[in-house]
């Protein structure tokens, strides 16, 4: 593992902390990158120092709030162990990880400490064990809406703390979600809206996750407000996304087999990797795009729970949605 200071392209601010890795002396390294916020500013970074045990980075910024020009920073370093990004380390992920043995899948390479071997292997299964069954505090969760609300017209993203609006007349159900409460909509005019933007999907990795229970086709899930549904029933009731490429056609959607109108309750995910849209559903991925894609498009807007990303008639969700989370990371949802 090598840490370094580049200004090279990519970074995020004139100076910035970058990482490499190889498996062996005798391996090539692997492609740099960047370790982006929080570690890296929009100032200088630089001088990167790893603690003997791994598991805090020194370093010096310019960035405000220190006492001089230059100050010494520390940051800890903490695996990321759940997995499939359901808020605990339990058999889920020690299942994902067994599914991946022997690869290198960077999900689930996450020993030794930092950021492991290029292998999924015993390392990893050691610092899995270690957090069994803990409910994590995980950094890459940029917004959480856990949807266990009594009463009222306002939902709360935990990461945040902003309160967001439901519209219509739905009905909170704190004793009939899959992960406590669940909000039940009519499929007419329910819907939840962020009026901010969460996340841009053209910057980066991101995983969109969240239970849901009934639908009928055509109704969705997960919008991004007048750019595309996220996560969407089609004609059939097959789960697909219709969150657009870069410089591919709008009518490019990723379509799967899964049914989840069945009555029973489906954990539902968008991932984005970086070169693919993968769509998951019982923890299982469902479909996949053939080819790498280039990007996807700029979307600032905010998101809609429970209705298309017009708001059009027959976009409405009939059913409970619970426990809705955004990562910018890829999960195994």
């Amino acid at each position: 593992m090598l840490f370094f200071q580049s200004d090279r392209p990519g970074g995020y601010g004139t100076h910035d902390i970058w990482v490499a890795r190889r498996k062996t002396l005798d391996d090539p390294w692997d492609e740099p990158f960047s370790l982006g916020p929080p570690v890296n500013s929009s100032d200088a970074d630089g001088g990167p120092t790893l603690s003997p045990d791994g598991k805090t980075l020194y370093f010096l910024s310019g960035r405000a709030g220190g006492s001089g020009a230059w100050d010494l920073w520390q940051a800890p370093i903490i695996p990321i162990v759940d997995l499939n990004g359901d808020g605990i380390v339990d058999s889920a992920d020690m299942r994902i990880m067994v599914d991946h043995w022997g690869e290198d899948y960077s999900l689930c390479d996450i020993g030794p400490m930092p950021w492991g071997d290029a292998i999924v292997d015993v390392q990893d299964l050691i610092v899995l064990a270690e957090h069994l069954f803990e409910e994590v505090s995980d950094p890459t969760l940029v917004a959480h809406w856990a949807l266990d609300e009594t009463e009222g017209m306002t939902a709360q993203d935990s990461v945040s703390g902003r309160t967001d609006f439901v519209f219509g007349a739905p009905v909170w159900q704190p004793d009939g979600g899959m992960v406590d409460g669940a909000l039940q909509l009519d499929g007419i005019d329910d819907c939840v809206i962020t009026m901010t933007s969460v996340l841009n999907p053209s910057e980066g990795n991101f995983s969109a996750a969240a239970w849901v229970k009934g639908g009928a086709p055509g109704q969705v899930i997960v919008a991004q407000q007048v750019v595309a549904d996220w996560l969407i029933l089609d004609a059939e009731g097959k789960l697909m996304t219709e969150i657009k490429s870069a410089g591919r056609p709008s009518s490019d959607p990723l379509l799967s087999d899964a049914i989840i109108t069945d009555g029973g309750w489906h954990r539902i995910g968008l991932v984005w990797d970086g070169s693919h849209r993968h769509l998951c559903a019982d923890g299982e991925e469902v479909a996949k795009d053939a080819a790498p894609l280039s990007g996807l498009e700029d979307a600032y807007g905010g998101l809609y729970f429970g209705a298309g990303s017009t708001l059009a008639s027959g976009t409405f969700f009939s059913g409970l949605i619970d426990d809705i989370r955004i990562y910018n990371r890829a999960v195994s949802p």
